[in-house]
């Protein structure tokens, strides 16, 4: 009678059951999400790290392709972890609750591609910021639902260096605009 006790009590508590999932949809979803940003990103950070007339906008252009090169890693390796697929589902439907965030368009590359001189560094900082500021909302969905420790880590991480990132973007767009 008492090891029957014993071993209820022991189920009651979680002891000898399979451990709980550590991660859940937000967590997939977010690291999906991102991997996507980070392509989307990387098609206006590459040109400008070679084109930007402005140093510091190659520079930043530079650091942020490096970063995502990173981080994409980082999260390819955590979706093959738990054997999930590293691009979202395309039906817009389950993509529902994640707001409607804008995606870079073809055009917005196009427009990039045949812009010249100040023009295109303009525009290359302003696509950027956009775009930052997309991945700031992706992370901060993360943090507030994602049950994954390293995965939320990863996300405030990233939320506090695209904050950063997107001061110093702020930056070059108003000395662009001051004639600096």
């Amino acid at each position: 009678m008492r090891s029957a006790l014993l071993v209820v009590v022991m189920i009651l508590a979680g002891c000898g059951s399979a451990p709980a999932d550590r991660h859940n949809s937000t967590d997939v979803m977010f690291l999906q999400m991102s991997l996507e940003y980070i392509a989307q990103g990387d098609r206006v950070a590459e040109p400008a790290s070679q084109r930007a007339g402005d140093a510091r906008v190659r520079v930043l252009t530079a650091e942020l392709h490096e970063q995502w090169a990173r981080e994409s890693t980082q999260m390819r390796g955590r979706l093959g972890d738990w054997d999930e697929p590293v691009e979202a589902d395309p039906d817009t439907g389950v993509h529902a609750g994640h707001g409607d965030l804008h995606s870079l368009r073809a055009s917005d590359i196009a427009e990039l591609t045949a812009a010249q001189g100040d023009a295109f560094d303009r525009t290359a900082v302003n696509m950027l910021l956009g775009h930052l500021h997309n991945v700031v909302q992706v992370a901060r969905m993360e943090a507030a639902g994602g049950r994954d420790p390293q995965v939320k880590a990863l996300a405030e991480a990233m939320t506090a260096t695209r904050q950063e990132q997107i001061r110093r973007l702020l930056t070059l767009q108003a000395a662009a605009t001051m004639g600096s």
